[in-house]
């Protein structure tokens, strides 16, 4: 059954959509339509949903489906995902993939704490690769955060509410706190209910201390994260997991308030007292053994085996941050998911170039760094030409994401001389690495690192361990875009912007990329110069040889 909901009256999405369309007024103001399917890969459950956004805003969920995977049921902390758990997931995401392909709805699907510490992650996303066609995008605790307040949005009325949301996953827990559909705090803690369960609560039978210890050891992860909410602040508290669903269902059950149809939709908006909420609790851990929880009325009988460790989390939440009230959130990662991807795709497909957020988080980074913008705004102008340039004579067929990677890296290709002049670009790598990049995945954050570190010096190499971090498929890409990288990178050698314009023309025998310069004094010898003793790389991806000239 189809199910809408909006947070406002023009919706989320469509306000973004607004606010971002008053510096162009041609530009069509409604968002793009069609089904999109949303996949959260989660350490305990994988969620599908298919659904579809209105010009105002408002989604409408049209299909449904979710299973227990546990992909993270490792002992070893997480570090392997088992062959049987593997199984599994491939099994979940062929059947996601059959809703996906009946509905006609693209996939964007999301992993989260389990892959990203899984040391053969790379073999499941393969796996999951050959067998559905989905490739499982690995995302970043703080990326994962933002997704889910972006997907809370839709479900509560709190837009104007600077508001804690907490998602209590398997392996992680995310705090954020936002307001505006900005992220004014947020967190990613490796807290989750089957990571805190393997670790204390490998008996069948609840010990006292086993309980003691692990709110102790909650306690002490968390401490600077409770300091720095007490410091932000917040009006509003949601939780938005399948743990506080269930802890939240038995709840009503004690006051005998539990909706009839018992379906988690039913609890969307759900308000609880903190009184109610660790009476709940309180239940749960009275109940010795998985057996006595599975009687608790209101209880996921999914969940019995995990519930202690995920009430655990919530209940040092609710005393520590003295939250007096908690709303319940149906929506979480997958509907965030689906706004970033709307979001995505109406800045790529109308105004092709970076989306607002991925655009704010490389500035963010350049300020950090206190990089020459100016170059580095002269070099992304000069890749996007030569990247436009080359799709248009055929020499490559890759889409805008693809170009956004390359416009990324071209802002950021500098940000090592934060470091040193010396080795910049292999500087540029760690701090791209290892620097909170929102609105970009991992794997895309791994990119955009390998592109900078190429911009100069030695070509890509298997026996770097960087590039090794790279999928095999997408090393030429690496390879090409930091080709063209390399040759914009030359073009303002002197940081003057003399070259403004790059057309090519394909002969027989080389590329031409023929350059218009801007009126002044300067000639180009300089930039032309470099520009050629950098050309190599792109030469051997496009297998031509290239002539710079001036008109």
């Amino acid at each position: 059954m189809s199910k809408h909901l909006s947070t406002t009256p023009d919706g989320i999405i469509s306000r973004a959509f607004k606010e971002k369309s008053t510096s162009d007024k041609s530009i069509a103001k409604s968002p793009p339509s069609g089904l999109v399917t949303a996949i959260d890969v989660g350490t305990n459950s994988f969620h599908a949903v298919v659904a579809s956004v209105s010009p105002k805003g408002v989604f409408t969920i049209h299909s449904r489906d979710k299973d227990n995977v546990r992909l993270g049921e490792s002992t070893s902390d997480m570090k392997y995902i088992t062959p049987e758990a593997m199984e599994r997931g491939v099994a979940a995401m062929k059947r996601f993939a059959g809703m996906a392909a009946q509905a006609k709805a693209p996939v964007r699907a999301i992993g989260t704490s389990a892959m990203r510490e899984a040391l053969n992650r790379d073999e499941f996303v393969q796996r999951v690769r050959e067998a559905t066609g989905i490739e499982i995008e690995v995302v970043s605790g703080n990326e994962e955060a933002r997704l889910i307040y972006l997907g809370v949005l839709q479900a509560l009325p709190i837009l104007d509410t600077k508001a804690l949301v907490i998602d209590i996953g398997g392996g992680s827990t995310e705090t954020i706190v936002g307001f505006r559909g900005e992220m004014l705090y947020g967190h990613s803690a490796k807290l989750g209910a089957i990571r805190l369960t393997r670790r204390f609560f490998s008996e069948e039978r609840l010990s006292t201390k086993a309980i003691k210890d692990c709110r102790d050891y909650i306690r002490g992860e968390w401490a600077l994260v409770f300091r720095s909410i007490h410091v932000c602040g917040f009006d509003k508290a949601v939780a938005s997991s399948g743990t506080a669903q269930t802890i939240a269902a038995v709840a009503l059950a004690q006051k005998n308030r539990l909706p009839d149809d018992d379906e988690s939709e039913s609890l969307n908006g759900v308000t609880l007292t903190q009184s109610e909420i660790l009476s709940a609790i309180e239940l749960i851990l009275q109940a010795k053994t998985a057996k006595k929880r599975a009687e608790i009325p209101g209880m996921d009988i999914k969940r019995v085996d995990i519930i202690v460790g995920g009430a655990l989390i919530l209940e040092q939440i609710i005393t520590r941050l003295n939250v007096r009230e908690l709303t319940i959130s149906d929506y979480a990662l997958r509907e965030g998911i689906l706004l970033d991807y709307y979001q995505k795709q109406f800045d790529i497909e109308r105004y092709h170039h970076l989306s607002q957020l991925r655009y704010e988080s490389v500035m963010n980074l350049c300020d950090t760094c206190q990089i020459d913008k100016r170059h580095a705004e002269h070099v992304r102008k000069l890749a996007l030409q030569i990247f436009d340039e080359l799709k248009e004579q055929g020499f490559h067929a890759l889409g805008e994401t693809d170009r956004e990677l390359l416009e990324a890296a071209s802002f950021l290709h500098d940000v090592g001389y934060h470091i040193s002049s010396d080795q910049h670009h292999k500087h540029s790598y760690y701090i791209i690495r290892n620097s909170p990049l929102l609105g970009f995945t991992n794997d895309e954050e791994e990119l955009i690192a390998n592109i900078a570190r190429y911009h100069r010096k030695s070509h890509p190499k298997l026996k770097h361990e960087n590039f090794q971090r790279i999928p095999p498929g997408k090393r030429p890409l690496v390879s090409l875009l930091a080709g063209i990288l390399r040759i914009a990178e030359g073009l303002d050698r002197r940081r003057q912007a003399i070259i403004q314009k790059i057309t090519i023309l394909n002969t027989a025998s080389e590329l031409v990329l023929e350059m218009e310069c801007r009126e002044c004094e300067e000639t180009p010898e300089i930039e032309i110069w470099s520009a050629e003793r950098r050309t190599a790389l792109l030469e051997e991806q496009l297998g031509k040889n290239i002539t710079l000239r001036v008109r």
